[in-house]
């Protein structure tokens, strides 16, 4: 403080001084710290979250953080991140591919100092210069590429078995050759076809003629003497005897009247079918009783007498196949050779190709 020249007042003089803090005195190292912290607490976070999550999850995440995919047609990320889930599913996460694999051939074999440069082919030259040339391959769909260099111009076509199949079919190794082999699996899908189709066309027929039996009451006392099952040879289509309820009088081979109405119900089915038929008789071991006569000629005969009541049906006389008589010799009782239902005549709607058995 002063006083001045007139001396009524005195001047005050304010003095401000302006201090700089400067070198570790300053705020910088606050932002820092801030920015230390901010990162503990991240790293913390992800910490928990790597704990807290299953594989799964984290796969989704890593899928939906990831803006461009190499080995997928579009970048990934795009549909639930957690169910690691893209339109492109078949390989097109991040999750799902390791690193792009190049396999490269054999160095190309180096040219002679003593060769002239200019003689040398340009595109012989280039390759020289930049190494081999890679070649995607694309797997199907293009989800996943391998680079496979190609061999070299001079290399063996002994060592590389595609290269080798495709230029001698013959002499490719493990089987025939690729345009035969898909002929075998094409007939053999064929045969599987047409065996299922032609199954299918035997159990219509089958349950045909049974409802065509159940559906007539006038069948109804003898309708458990009509068996009809599957055989690898084709649908069989007995009618078997029963006691007191022969199809057949005694020694004769002549039809009654109740195994001329059951086999009235399985002509129109037979001839419905394509395939052609055989008619086996038998008999049970009874000797014959007739003079000359055996069982052999009763169950052809029988066999027979079958054979023109289904032609008289309409049955064509070209799709019988066979009419045998085999007597007692393949009983269908064989516990009781004597047992009625041995006695029997057997129709069978051959297969085109006989069924493997089981």
């Amino acid at each position: 403080m002063a006083a001045n020249k007139k001396g009524d007042r005195p001047i005050i003089v304010i003095r401000k001084e302006e201090v700089v803090e400067g070198g570790h005195h300053g705020g910088a190292w606050k932002v820092a710290y801030a920015d230390f912290v901010t990162a503990m607490m991240a790293f913390f976070l992800l910490m928990w979250l790597l704990n807290a999550t299953t594989q799964e999850q984290r796969q989704g995440l890593a899928d939906y953080f990831s803006p461009n995919n190499l080995m997928a047609r579009t970048t990934s990320g795009f549909g639930a991140p957690f169910g690691g889930l893209t339109p492109n599913i078949d390989g097109s996460l991040a999750s799902m591919k390791g690193a792009v694999q190049v396999v490269l051939s054999p160095p190309h074999p180096v040219i002679d100092s003593d060769e002239d440069e200019g003689d040398v082919p340009a595109q012989q030259s280039a390759q020289r210069q930049v190494g081999p040339a890679l070649t995607p391959t694309a797997r199907a769909g293009g989800t996943a590429a391998a680079l496979r260099a190609p061999p070299p111009a001079d290399a063996d076509p002994s060592a590389d078995p595609v290269r080798t199949a495709r230029q001698d079919p013959a002499s490719r190794p493990g089987g025939p050759a690729p345009q035969e082999a898909i002929k075998q699996a094409q007939d053999a899908k064929d045969r599987a076809e047409a065996e299922r189709r032609e199954r299918a066309q035997l159990d219509r027929a089958a349950q045909q003629i049974l409802d065509a039996v159940r559906a007539d009451p006038a069948l109804a006392g003898i309708a458990q003497q009509l068996q009809v099952d599957i055989t690898p040879e084709g649908l069989r289509i007995q009618v078997v005897d029963a006691d007191k309820q022969p199809m057949f009088a005694t020694g004769s081979a002549a039809l009654n009247d109740r195994a001329r109405a059951l086999l009235a119900k399985v002509a129109p089915v037979l001839l419905r079918l394509p395939e052609g038929i055989s008619i086996a008789g038998h008999t049970d071991a009874q000797p014959y009783r007739g003079g000359d006569r055996s069982n052999w000629d009763l169950s052809a005969d029988r066999a027979h007498a079958t054979r023109r009541l289904l032609t008289d049906a309409g049955l064509p006389e070209s799709r019988i196949r066979a009419v045998a008589g085999h007597a007692d010799r393949e009983p269908l009782l064989p516990a009781d050779t004597l047992a009625a239902a041995n006695r029997r005549i057997a129709i069978m709607v051959l297969r085109d190709r006989p069924a493997p058995a089981r």
